[in-house]
């Protein structure tokens, strides 16, 4: 990541939020499936931090995708964490910020990883208008990771680093 210009997703979230503010929720969660030889590449976190903290004293849901583990690529139990946060986001009023640094979806998961794209989708369709989304595009974005900015009130892109694009 340092090498192309770019933070790890944890640096990310600690430049942002306030000092000693965040919370992270599902750590420890890792992919389940068994296809493909993808539990010899599993790790805490399934490629993306997710969890609550503040913004100039205000609270904020947040997560971002860590590009390190598997080109940041979302898989069934990655996408879990995203839906999690972004239901914590519309049960407290909290605003909430996608940092997105993503392949798009883990091919090798199938549908339960489109699956959980739907969820993350249908939630922003939800959020709309209840809770402030803002989106940061802090990478390449394909697919599966494009949808769910697009949907945002905000989408912010780092010139020369970020891209977007769908897939067919």
């Amino acid at each position: 990541q340092h090498e192309k210009g770019k933070l790890t997703a944890p640096e990310r979230i600690e430049l942002l939020l306030d000092p000693e503010s965040f919370t992270e929720i599902e750590e420890h969660t890792e992919l389940q499936s068994t296809q493909y030889g993808l539990q010899q590449k599993k790790t805490a976190g399934d490629g993306v931090v997710a969890g609550f903290g503040k913004v100039n004293g205000r609270n904020v849901c947040i997560y971002a995708q860590d590009f390190t583990f598997m080109g940041g690529s979302m898989g069934e139990m990655h996408n879990q964490k995203i839906t999690k946060v972004m239901e914590l986001a519309l049960k407290t009023g909290c605003p909430l910020v996608g940092l997105f640094d993503s392949g798009g979806a883990r091919i090798q998961e199938g549908v339960g990883g489109l699956d959980g794209g739907g969820k993350i989708f249908r939630l922003n369709t939800f959020a709309s208008g209840v809770v402030p989304q803002i989106s940061a595009i802090l990478g390449p974005c394909a697919g599966i990771a494009v949808y769910s900015p697009a949907l945002t009130d905000f989408v912010f892109m780092v010139d020369k680093i970020s891209n977007m694009f769908i897939t067919g």
